[in-house]
Parts: C-alpha cells; sequence; structure tokens
C-alpha cells in the first residue's frame, strides 16, 4: 500500500479572468519509507497538491489517498496520518511553546505525551523556549515551532512545504538532521523545497511539476544520471557571446556552461578567448539537480499545450 496516492488529480479555480487550472491530471504514488521531493517553479500547483492532501481544498476531479484513506470520504483517518509543515507563520499569540505543542497534541487525541513533546523541544533546539510565548518568538524559532507542532502525534507521514524559506543555516541543518532521522526510523517524508542542494541531498525520488502537469519523476540518481556529464564554471565582468549567452546560467558575475565532455569544454574556452571574454577561478564539476531542473523545465516549455493560461 502506497503511503500517498495522487490518481488523477486536477483543480480548476474560478478567477475573475476565467477558470484556472492549477493541477492537471497529476498522477503518481509515494512509497512508505521513502524521502520524496516534490519541485517546481512558483505558480506550478505544489503548494495546492500539497493543500488537498491536507484536505484543506478540495480537487476538481481524481482521487487522493493516505495509507488507503481517502481524504475526502475519510477525512478523519487521512489526516491523523499526516504532519504537515505549512508555508506561513500561523500561530496563537496566547499561549507559550509547550503549551501550544499539548494543544496541538489534543486536536489528535493524544495525552500525556509530556516526553515525546521534551523530545521535539531538544531536537529542534527549542528547550530553552518551552516557557516562551509565541509572540516572543523570532521567525526561525516559530518556524521550528511549526515542526514540533506537525510531529507531535507521531504521524507516519511528514508533509514539509519550504520548512527552510528564509530561515538560517543553523535552523536547516537541525532541521535535516532530525528529519533525516525520522525517515530512517520508517516516516515517509514529501518536501516541496526551493534549495535544489536540500533535495539533491535528501530526496530518494523526486516529481517536477510546471502549470499543474508532472513533467519529471524519477529516482534522484536517475535525473542527475541523464543531465550533462560536467558544467564549466567560471566568473567574468564580460557579455558572453551570443551562442555561449544562449545556453549560459549566468548569476551574478558567475557563469555556467553545461559540456558533455573534455572537447566541449575545450570549445567554449576557444570561444570565450576568441570573443575576448576575461574569465578567472575557471573550474568542472558534476551537473547537480539545479541543473537537471532547469533543462527540464526548458524542455517542458517546449510541449504542446504549454501555452500561458
Amino acid at each position: 500500500m502506497a503511503a500517498v496516492s495522487f490518481q488523477s488529480v486536477s483543480k480548476t479555480f474560478d478567477t475573475p479572468k476565467g477558470p484556472f487550472q492549477a493541477l492537471d491530471g497529476v498522477n503518481f504514488d509515494i512509497e512508505q519509507g521513502e524521502f520524496f521531493g516534490l519541485l517546481g517553479p512558483n505558480g506550478a500547483g505544489k503548494t495546492t497538491l500539497i493543500s488537498i492532501l491536507a484536505g484543506l481544498a478540495r480537487a476538481s476531479s481524481g482521487q487522493v489517498s493516505v495509507l488507503g484513506h481517502d481524504t475526502h470520504a475519510d477525512f478523519s483517518a487521512a489526516r491523523r496520518q499526516l504532519g504537515v509543515v505549512p508555508q506561513e507563520l500561523v500561530f496563537d499569540p496566547f499561549f507559550n511553546v509547550r503549551e501550544t505543542l499539548r494543544l496541538q497534541s489534543g486536536y489528535f487525541g493524544v495525552k500525556n505525551n509530556d516526553a515525546w513533546i521534551d523530545e521535539l523541544l531538544e531536537s529542534l533546539g527549542l528547550a530553552d523556549k518551552a516557557t516562551a510565548n509565541m509572540r516572543q518568538l523570532s521567525g526561525g524559532m516559530k518556524r521550528r515551532v511549526l515542526v514540533a507542532q506537525a510531529l507531535v502525534h507521531k504521524p507516519p507521514i511528514i508533509v514539509l512545504d519550504e520548512p527552510t524559506a528564509g530561515v538560517d543555516v543553523e535552523l536547516r541543518q537541525t532541521l535535516w538532521q532530525f528529519v533525516a532521522r525520522l525517515n530512517r526510523e520508517g516516516h515517509t517524508v514529501l518536501l516541496t523545497t526551493h534549495y535544489l542542494e536540500e533535495a539533491e541531498a535528501l530526496c530518494t525520488r523526486i516529481a517536477m511539476l510546471r502549470r499543474g502537469r508532472v513533467v519529471a519523476l524519477a529516482r534522484t540518481s536517475e535525473l542527475l544520471g541523464a543531465a550533462s556529464a560536467n558544467v564549466l564554471r567560471f566568473k567574468t565582468d564580460d557579455a558572453l557571446p551570443g551562442p555561449l549567452a544562449a545556453q549560459a546560467r549566468v548569476t551574478g558575475r558567475v557563469a555556467q556552461l553545461p559540456a558533455a565532455d573534455a572537447q566541449e569544454i575545450e570549445q567554449h574556452l576557444s570561444q570565450l578567448r576568441a570573443a575576448g571574454v576575461r574569465v578567472e577561478d575557471v573550474e568542472i564539476r558534476k551537473a547537480d539537480l539545479e541543473d537537471v531542473f532547469l533543462s527540464v523545465m526548458a524542455q517542458a516549455e517546449g510541449e504542446p499545450g504549454e501555452g500561458t493560461p
């Protein structure tokens, strides 16, 4: 039995400009014990899909199930299997951290779980904030409490929707160490993130969404294996010649060019020299998930039916 199953899930919203299709026939399963990544640009439909999974929205068509429980017909049973960490910082300003976690436990009928709450507080670096009012916490600390709230009833499936957006490096490291431990202990994890290096390091399998459609679904190793073998990376203050500029990824002074082999790397360098482009800090690296992601999105852009909605 799959931990999570999306079967032909579509979602259409009515807008002043007419119907907008946020999801279009999404199909995939997440197996029990997987660390699964859901990637896509802003507006791809990731949060809409998670909202349907969590029962916060209803699909226009299709079916979603959690450990065999339909999220619409059997909402309560499905929701008990999930621990969802949302993007937004939502909190009750009238309680301290420990009270917040006890209250959240009550929503799931869980009592006398102070030992687990203590473990969550310790594991997420919140032990010294247990009696602090939620209003007194920084944004990063509030994010940690949201994670603890999602885990307080020990759900078999953990859903993390951009959990490290805008937080410091320390929290990212603390969170991933703890979540990776839970995954090793058998918990299923579904992650959406814009930090592709996190997805590459953590996720065993990945689905990529674009405009509500799945445009890639494979093991992370397979996605990386299908990418260009190498990337030529360098810094420059000069404009790249046209043929290279068309395929380069440029961030500030840093330019990166895909290269299948050593011969293509030399061709790139020759073109740069011929154009008088001065380069520094030249290095050659293996293609990473960001390279794969950009390639997949570029290919999907040219497919039929990919016009602007």
